[in-house]
């Protein structure tokens, strides 16, 4: 039972992805490749580099006791990466796209051209913090001439991606909502756990910038849906992460329950992908 994961983006969400990763691993379930996007990027690396998902928890989970966000930045941003890219280069270490246990590809946007672009070459530390790079918010990434910020600007499950790696079902992990959940989903600014937060939602452009980013959450919700209608993955699982804002500090533990619950619920559907049914129209087409 081959499959490729498609891992989305959604900050502290993505911790739900390890859940995800769990079920697959105990139902026997063999990964051959992940993509993945912002932090479903950080998952899918840390997995295809070898680590295993104790490994990852234990990362995680130091990770979030860290003060990761309070650096000044250097560049036209929001927040600086120098404590992130020091967690991350403890995952990481200086691992390469070249021979890989398992196949890896990591999107970023291109902010010269506006298209997509996948990573698959190269330093996985570089890839990472090109996928992570919230435009506005963290800085840019800078490869080749090129500025790169998050994939999930344009891709935010990279289905297709994943798809290229591996012929076999893709089973998409989206951290959004699905259109029935949409009225009940939660309005909170995703920065609202970032340093003197507090304070900036008290002035007018704190909360011009709350407005504008709810409404880019919204139509990030949107687009993923359009996204997911166009690139058709065999199974899309949603972990009910809706409450969690971006920067938020979760339990891991509890997290990778609301991830593994998730996947439990799609297991019948995932399975159906290997029976003969299945296997009949893949021969017929």
């Amino acid at each position: 039972m081959d499959i490729t994961v498609a891992l989305g983006g959604g900050g502290a969400r993505g911790l739900a992805h390890l859940g995800v990763l769990r079920v697959l691993e105990r139902e026997g379930f063999r990964i051959r490749g992940l993509a993945g996007t912002s932090m479903g990027g950080v998952i899918a690396a840390g997995y295809a580099v070898g680590r295993s998902l104790d490994e990852l928890s234990a990362w995680a989970t130091k990770a979030m006791r860290r003060d990761l966000f309070r650096v000044r930045p250097r560049q036209a941003s929001l927040l600086g990466t120098d404590r992130i890219l020091g967690v991350l280069s403890e995952l990481l270490g200086e691992a390469t796209f070249d021979g890989l246990p398992r196949a890896l590809a990591l999107t970023a946007t291109n902010l010269e051209t506006g298209q997509e672009l996948v990573l698959t070459q190269g330093r996985v530390l570089d890839a990472v913090l090109a996928t992570i790079a919230l435009p506005g918010i963290f800085p840019p990434q800078v490869m080749g001439g090129d500025r790169l910020v998050d994939g999930g600007v344009i891709d935010p499950v990279p289905v297709a991606p994943a798809r290229q790696l591996w012929a076999g079902p893709v089973v998409a992990v989206a951290l959004s909502p699905g259109p029935d959940e949409w009225p009940r989903a939660s309005g909170s600014s995703p920065l609202a756990s970032l340093p003197a937060f507090e304070v900036l939602s008290r002035l007018r452009a704190g909360q011009a910038l709350h407005v504008f980013l709810r409404a880019l959450e919204i139509s990030a919700r949107s687009f993923t849906e359009l996204r997911l209608i166009v690139d058709r993955p065999e199974v899309i699982v949603r972990p009910r992460v809706a409450s969690v804002a971006l920067f938020d500090m979760p339990s891991v533990e509890l997290m990778m329950g609301v991830g593994e619950a998730a996947m439990r619920e799609k297991l019948p559907e995932l399975r159906a992908c290997f029976g003969w049914r299945a296997r009949l129209r893949k021969l017929v087409a």
